[in-house]
């Protein structure tokens, strides 16, 4: 694994822009489109998905401010109830993680709050809705997910069940794996309080590489995975986990990055510094120039982990180094 001290780069990085809101995920289009979810951990209110402007310094909402105006009693099926997470997938779509909880926190409004949107970013257009209720609970948070365009399956993450979810992007079926395993749940104690499965497919599709936010990081085949999608009795904990690998002893994760040669980037939240992990020993962004991105979200001070009350630092910093390698193409266009 090879280190570099964020304190120590901040001379080499540069903060494209600054941000009032906390922003817990940026995506980029081949064109050089941002797009940004805002988090509401600091009790404020307002867009959560929008592109931003990096001309006019200016954010929109995104598809549209229909469906960033979600009210209660609301269909929660069609508005963002929770938006977590969103990336361009391989297939160049954006594609939006929503938890069915009101500011991300609230009960889950079960069976159509929590779902993978998908929206076509030429017409600007929500253009198919994954439900993700009959693979969660009431007490799940969907957090992120990636892709295996060869075999046309996402994986989503259950940070409040801890677990990941096979998505079938043709047909919407879904099935859970690993539920409450000690690999997606906690290897070690956690400095970061909720599960949340970090994930990166490797650019060959051959392996699935994950951790809790507690760290230590597994891998398990994808095919293994996938054949859970079909067979219930390897779907069984008590098979699946033998397939399970222990990989990285890595620390407190905030989120994790992949690039085309499969190291995978991770940000250590107790030392500030991010963690290169090559693949032979979850948000950030690599774009096509080589450029990692990293939102400095400040999670840790928002309202969920100060007992009600935001200690949040205004505005919050995007920073970007150069790496020198593009992205995996499994991973996103």
């Amino acid at each position: 694994m090879h280190f570099a001290s964020l304190a120590a780069i901040c001379a080499a990085v540069s903060a494209p822009f600054l941000s009032t809101r906390l922003v817990n995920g940026i995506s980029l289009t081949p064109e050089g489109r941002v797009f940004l979810v805002f988090q509401r951990v600091d009790n404020s209110t307002g867009l959560t998905i929008v592109e931003y402007n990096r001309t006019t310094n200016t954010s929109t909402a995104y598809p549209n401010a229909v469906w960033n105006n979600y009210t209660s009693g609301a269909d929660p099926g069609s508005n963002f109830v929770g938006a977590n997470a969103q990336r361009i997938g391989p297939d160049g779509n954006l594609y939006v993680v929503d938890t069915g909880q009101v500011g991300g926190s609230g009960p889950v409004l079960l069976p159509y709050g929590p779902k993978l949107l998908q929206i076509n970013v030429t017409t600007n257009t929500v253009t198919r809705i994954y439900p993700m209720g009959n693979a969660t609970s009431s007490s799940s948070h969907l957090d992120d997910v990636r892709f295996h365009n060869v075999t046309g399956k996402a994986y989503p993450t259950d940070a409040g069940y801890p677990g990941l979810i096979v998505l079938n992007l043709a047909s919407g079926d879904t099935r859970r794996a690993l539920s409450n395993d000690l690999s997606t749940r906690e290897y070690m104690p956690a400095s970061a309080t909720c599960y949340t499965p970090w994930l990166e497919v490797l650019p060959d599709g051959q392996w699935l590489y994950y951790e809790p936010s507690s760290g230590g990081m597994s891998r398990i085949e994808t095919k293994w995975l996938d054949g859970a999608f079909y067979n219930s009795t390897l779907n069984d904990n008590s098979i699946l986990d033998r397939y399970v690998q222990p990989f990285a002893h890595t620390p407190s994760t905030g989120d994790t990055a992949i690039d085309a040669q499969g190291n995978v980037y991770n940000s250590d939240i107790d030392s500030q510094r991010v963690v290169k992990i090559n693949p032979n020993v979850d948000a950030m962004w690599i774009d096509r120039n080589g450029t990692l991105w990293m939102p400095a979200n400040q999670l840790n001070r928002g309202t969920g982990y100060n007992n009600g009350t935001s200690r949040i630092v205004k505005p919050l910093d995007i920073f970007t180094i150069h790496i020198g390698i593009g992205p995996s193409p499994i991973n996103h266009a």
